[in-house]
């Protein structure tokens, strides 16, 4: 109670809701926000359960393209599902109500040289601990397919100098995991900690990749200087929607993997658990998603069908 109001129980059931669906492991900071939105616009026209009709005259306000629309009332899908058990009048939008759903970017793959001329645009950053944390944070992505808010919230710690292996513990679902790296990429890492801490001798923050300022990064602020670092190496859009993007160097260190297990003759499927694994996937149909886009492997599978189906 505040000021002799009430919580509603809409507002009840969304707080038991959230509490549920992050005892799964799900996050959802933005679906929190949105279906407060949602709450406050059922009481704004006096409703007190979940509609069809009010959930697409929310979902659909002015403002944003189709694709935000198709998310927000996908939000509400998923809290009105819940509620239908604790209320039969609750309505449950149908899938696909909205269309246009945001499509996936089509990855960017780079190839070693376009990895090499990002690093070396990132060394002439003007300022000193620029020209420093970026080549050293490139560089990681590119050989260990971490996800770019993971890297940046390591912490010093998070680095085993004797073992060369990485804990991440802010992944994806709040899950932990260790990654060992190759010992070249552990080599770099500390070149990497002593321009660090002689540039910063006393440490604002425990972060592993400094700013400017000493401070931990900031993951818009890298992307847009990922984005200018790949446009004075080069790098151009392939398509309308195969641009260089940061994650991408996720997709292409994916799919490296996977092709080096062709090549070498390995047990790729057991290299694709391996590797769901090792990047954090809670499920290897992600994992799979990553290799749709590499021509590469369809080339090699085309191959290795060939070549059995000679010996058969």
């Amino acid at each position: 109670m505040a000021g002799g109001v009430g919580v509603s129980p809409l507002r009840e059931s969304l707080a038991d809701y959230l509490t549920l669906r992050r005892a799964m492991g799900f996050r959802l900071d933005r679906a929190e926000k949105l279906l407060g939105q949602f709450i406050d616009h059922l009481e704004q026209h006096g409703a007190d359960v979940i509609t069809i009709e009010h959930a697409v005259a929310w979902a659909t306000q002015p403002g944003g393209a189709p694709w935000w629309h198709a998310l927000r009332l996908s939000a509400v899908r998923g809290f009105a599902r819940y509620m239908h058990t604790l209320d039969p009048r609750t309505q449950v939008p149908p899938p696909d109500l909205i269309p246009g759903r945001q499509r996936r970017a089509t990855p960017y793959l780079y190839s070693d040289d376009e990895i090499r001329a990002v690093i070396a645009a990132a060394r002439g950053l003007p300022h000193p601990m620029l020209a420093a944390t970026y080549p050293a944070l490139i560089g990681l992505l590119a050989v260990s397919g971490i996800r770019i808010g993971e890297a940046i919230a390591l912490d010093t710690n998070d680095f085993d100098q004797h073992q060369d292996v990485l804990t991440v513990r802010f992944g994806k679902f709040s899950k932990s995991r260790l990654l060992p790296l190759h010992a070249s990429t552990g080599d770099r890492l500390r070149d990497y900690l002593r321009v660090r801490d002689r540039l910063h001798p006393t440490p604002v923050t425990d972060t592993l990749f400094v700013s400017a300022a000493g401070t931990r990064m900031d993951q818009s602020r890298v992307s847009k200087i990922f984005n200018r670092l790949t446009r004075q190496a080069g790098l151009v859009p392939r398509s309308a929607s195969c641009r260089p993007r940061i994650h991408d160097l996720r997709h292409g260190f994916a799919v490296a993997t996977i092709l080096d297990a062709y090549r070498r003759g390995e047990d790729v499927p057991a290299v694709l658990a391996r590797l769901a694994t090792y990047l954090g996937h809670t499920d290897p149909k992600h994992t799979y998603w990553y290799l749709d886009a590499a021509p590469e492997l369809l080339a090699i599978a085309a191959d290795l069908l060939e070549t059995h189906s000679g010996e058969r």
